[in-house]
């Protein structure tokens, strides 16, 4: 499996390369990727079927510098600033027929591994939510299924999307959580999340959690991670979808 580790981006491009990724590994061009990175300026991202006007107030992200991009994959928003986001891109062979939140558990196996590195015990919310209740556009307002939880408040919400046979899963884990509520429409309900520099009484270097967590996937999948470069073609590929898609309205605001 190929291991980037990629100087941070904004939203847009972050976005786009997650997608040239998962093309290219559809194409058959390059290995199951997972990729560590980071956003500059910060961030929201919408899931895919979220309604950008109705959700997030759009006026605050501009004066704030926040940029808004929308996701393939679907969830709710996600305010992305002091944090380490991975994305894995893999076949769906690899799981044997298993089903979305099979393949969640799987993949959630090595981000469990990598907090363990870290000293945090961490496992998948309980049912559909670990607190009921309305939770409003924001991601951290609750825990999904999905999502991974220490000491019962949620550190890790991920997201997923599955293309021509390929799984593409991307998340979040803050190193300390911002205050996101001034940026939604709604205010829904108060956060039940932690972040790392909480959960373990100090503020970790970002690349100890990268690190970590690309020990915690290789690991779990029991594969050797190579670290790598993104390819002419990939980059290329995502400027295409930067300019042609996730930096513009059409697709940010098309719901």
């Amino acid at each position: 499996m190929r291991l980037l580790r990629c100087a941070p981006e904004d939203g847009f491009t972050n976005m786009a390369v997650d997608e040239a990724v998962l093309r290219a590994h559809a194409a058959g061009e390059v290995p199951p990727t997972l990729r560590l990175y980071a956003w500059n300026p910060p961030a929201i991202s919408i899931g895919y079927f979220q309604r950008a006007r109705r959700d997030i107030d759009l006026e605050a992200c501009a004066r704030a510098g926040v940029d808004v991009v929308r996701r393939l994959t679907g969830g709710r928003g996600v305010l992305h600033a002091d944090e380490v986001t991975y994305s894995i891109v893999i076949t769906e062979r690899a799981f044997a027929g298993a089903g979305v939140l099979e393949a969640y558990r799987i993949l959630s196996e090595g981000l469990v591994a990598g907090l363990r590195r870290l000293g945090l015990e961490a496992h998948l919310a309980p049912g559909q939510r670990a607190h009921p209740g309305p939770s409003g556009a924001n991601c951290f307002a609750a825990a999904a299924s999905c999502d991974l939880v220490v000491n019962g408040l949620k550190i890790c919400g991920s997201a997923q999307v599955r293309r021509d046979g390929v799984v593409l899963q991307h998340g979040a884990l803050p190193l300390r959580l911002v205050d996101p509520s001034g940026f939604w429409c709604e205010p829904g309900a108060p956060p039940h999340a932690t972040d790392l520099t909480s959960a373990l009484g100090r503020r970790p270097e970002w690349e100890e959690v990268a690190e970590a967590l690309a020990a915690g996937f290789a690991e779990a999948l029991g594969v050797t991670l190579q670290p790598g470069n993104l390819t002419p073609r990939e980059q290329e590929s995502a400027r295409q979808l930067r300019d042609a898609r996730y930096a513009t309205e059409a697709w940010n605001l098309r719901r």
